[in-house]
């Protein structure tokens, strides 16, 4: 492609050099630049890209994009001036593959807790429903039956281009993608076009990257303030910030709910661990999925997929053949009856809505036994709000490591402590090895106990010190039981 083509509605404000210069590739890391590259200077967390400009032409980058001109102009190379080159990164992205994202309908989830959920459940919904469908998650990446493994719950714009682009390529019809906040301040999203958003909720966390709870909020209503009038917006009416998401958005605005009115609503009518029975507008329809959150996850799969024109009674047949997304409430049972569940919990929040729906479901002389860490390098204020919520729902609390990263994993443990207060702490214990923790509890449960793992849920991996050791928390769980 010609540097003219791919420069194509993109806001240039100076250009030194030749715009029929042809790029073979674009990147935004030096390391990966190769011949006849477009190499983009982003300023980014850890470093800046305008540091690496001579490393990049030195790799056979014919084209630099800068928001500030080196001093000295290399004859042998194009300069595009731009003020935001992240954002410019993904206009580039989107025009190098062809603006994929609107040769199919691209729906975006955003929220604190639910993503992954939503974005599975509806990839396997409109699987059900006969469509080829592609799926962009925490969990993993899919067009179709092929699985892709996932790096980001957000790509960077050219990996997800180059991703929507094997998609459209493949027959998808549909993608269905989490959007974290990091991406929209990150500007992993520009360029492309989305079909609908889907807010789920907005509780703490990221406040490492965000600073504040308030610029958390509008990280997530960004999303929805840059949808366009064709694409519908869908946010939950229950959470107290779920309006705010629409307030100047031009997209069609809609509403589901458990509680407040609502353009789709929903009620459960009974609970149980392996299913529920859910009234949807009036019709009753069991689903696999338990609890409170998991009803409105499920609800917000109904409205989008109302909302892109499918019919209520086959969106609902489909929704009760559906299973969660891995590591959401995964329940393992042992011979003797102890119930295990395995889950991504790693928020206040998150762990106060699993555990709500736990002691729900028990009957009165269950004990419910909770092995809880909190990840390092990430927002250290939630850590003794988890810990103190844990407690408070749980009969017994094991305190444990989960990923430490680069941090000691007992300053993080001694982060949690700080939220039990000492006349709690004869119900807690402290085990830092993770795969001890969870076999402690195991030990611990007697017949007909239940016990919740929180915390990674589907990953397969413990991080210490920037090296990923095997960890599967349903495996020892498993194993742990099949010894009993």
């Amino acid at each position: 492609m010609k540097l003219k083509e791919l420069l194509h509605a993109i806001p240039v404000q100076q250009l030194e050099g030749t715009l029929e210069v042809v790029i073979g590739s674009i990147c935004f890391d030096s390391r990966k630049v190769v011949e006849d590259s477009l190499f983009v200077a982003v300023r980014g967390t850890h470093t800046d890209g305008h540091l690496y400009l001579e490393k990049a032409a030195s790799l056979g980058a014919k084209v630099l994009v800068v928001e500030e001109l080196p001093a000295d102009l290399s004859v042998d190379l194009t300069y595009v001036l731009v003020d935001d080159t992240a954002y410019v990164l993904g206009l580039l992205a989107t025009n190098f593959y062809a603006d994929p994202s609107k040769e199919l309908k691209l729906v975006g989830i955003t929220g604190t807790n639910g993503k992954t959920t939503i974005a599975t459940v509806l990839f396997n919904l409109f699987e059900n429903l006969g469509y080829h469908v592609g799926l962009i998650s925490t969990v993993e990446n899919k067009i179709g039956d092929k699985i892709i493994p996932a790096t980001h719950t957000t790509p960077d714009p050219i990996a997800l281009n180059a991703l929507l682009r094997a998609m459209v390529d493949d027959g998808c019809d549909y993608c269905f993608m989490e959007v974290s906040s990091h991406a929209v301040v990150q500007q992993r999203i520009a360029g492309l076009r989305f079909a609908g958003g889907i807010f789920s909720n907005i509780t703490h966390d990221h406040l490492d990257f965000h600073g504040t709870f308030d610029n958390y909020i509008k990280a997530k209503k960004k999303f929805f303030d840059d949808l366009d009038r064709y694409a519908f917006a869908l946010t939950n009416a229950d959470d107290r910030n779920g309006a705010v998401m629409l307030q100047n958005t031009i997209g069609h605005k809609k509403t589901y709910g458990l509680k407040n009115m609502a353009d789709f609503k929903a009620k459960i009518v009974e609970s149980h661990f392996d299913g529920m029975l859910l009234s949807v507008d009036g019709h009753e329809v069991w689903v696999k999925l338990v609890g409170g959150f998991n009803a409105y996850n499920l609800l917000a799969v109904y409205g989008a997929a109302i909302l892109l024109e499918q019919e209520t009674v086959k969106v609902l047949t489909a929704m009760s053949e559906i299973q969660g997304a891995e590591g959401r409430f995964e329940v393992v049972r042992s011979a003797n009856q102890v119930t295990g569940i395995v889950d991504y919990a790693h928020t206040p929040d998150a762990v106060e809505n699993v555990l709500t729906t736990i002691r729900e479901l028990r009957s009165g002389d269950q004990q419910i036994i909770t092995v809880l860490g909190c990840g390092g390098d990430r927002d250290k204020t939630k850590r003794p709000e988890m810990a103190a919520v844990a407690l408070k729902l749980s009969d017994r609390v094991i305190i444990t490591s989960d990923n430490p990263r680069t941090e000691d994993p007992m300053a993080i443990i001694r982060d949690m402590e700080a939220g039990i207060a000492a006349k709690d702490r004869k119900h807690v214990f402290t085990i830092a090895e993770r795969q001890e923790a969870i076999r402690a509890a195991c030990h611990l449960a007697q017949p007909g106990d239940i016990i919740l793992v929180a915390g990674k849920g589907h990953e397969k991996y413990q991080e210490v010190n920037g090296v990923r050791h095997h960890f599967d928390d349903k495996e020892i769980l498993e194993q742990t039981f099949n010894e009993q």
